[in-house]
């Protein structure tokens, strides 16, 4: 969703460094640990693997979380070209959102951005065992849409956690604006680079393969 369908602005180096904060607090994480190398969601993975996670100190992290996700998202604009997009799309297939954020905060985010009528589902971290880069997120959708085979899907998105979770699902994945040495660095290996959203619809690569 973020930098995919809307224009985030939010501060994810700000929302590690305070998660990594709260992991070193509360005796989680040691002081000199590379945590600029992790994505948010894999610090907080990482604390919950140690065992010694305690519910009210996850509480506080997701607390810093939101607070992040609320700000980044307040008034944010869309992507060119997607309303047009999504319009083409709501007609061919099926659309579902699939994000790290809270459910509630996407919501909202789409709604007021006008969008959010086009998706049969908006997915977020609740629904989710385990966040984006595992596929714990697709296998909730695919779960839904039983009569929609894995390779029929394709996720869109515009970071290698993203084509990661598609990857380890078994679905195509399409990068958006992405970083490909990122990419290619955790060995994500998209079926489609686009650059303007309008491409999904010239592609349709789900259609002819």
């Amino acid at each position: 969703m973020d930098n995919t369908l809307l224009q985030s602005r939010i501060d994810f180096t700000g929302m590690k460094q305070a998660i990594f904060r709260l992991l070193t607090e509360y005796e989680l994480c040691a002081y000199d640990f590379e945590w600029q190398e992790f994505t948010a969601s894999q610090l907080i993975e990482m604390a919950r693997q140690s065992g010694r996670l305690r519910p009210e100190v996850e509480a506080l992290i997701w607390e810093a979380v939101t607070e992040f996700e609320k700000r980044g998202m307040y008034g944010a604009n869309l992507e060119p070209y997607v309303p047009e997009v999504l319009e083409y799309l709501s007609h061919e297939c099926h659309l579902v959102v699939l994000t790290n954020n809270a459910q509630e905060a996407a919501q909202e985010a789409l709604h007021n951005t006008g969008i959010a009528h086009y998706f049969d589902y908006i997915v977020g971290r609740e629904q989710m065992t385990v966040l984006k880069p595992s596929p714990s997120g697709i296998h909730y959708i695919l779960r839904y849409y039983p009569d929609v085979p894995s390779e029929r899907w394709m996720l869109v998105g515009d970071s290698w956690i993203d084509g990661k979770a598609a990857q380890d699902s078994n679905i195509r994945f399409a990068a958006y604006k992405g970083n490909i040495k990122e990419m290619e660095k955790w060995k994500v290996h998209p079926v489609l680079h686009i650059n303007d959203m309008r491409e999904l619809i010239q592609s349709l690569v789900w259609k002819t393969k």
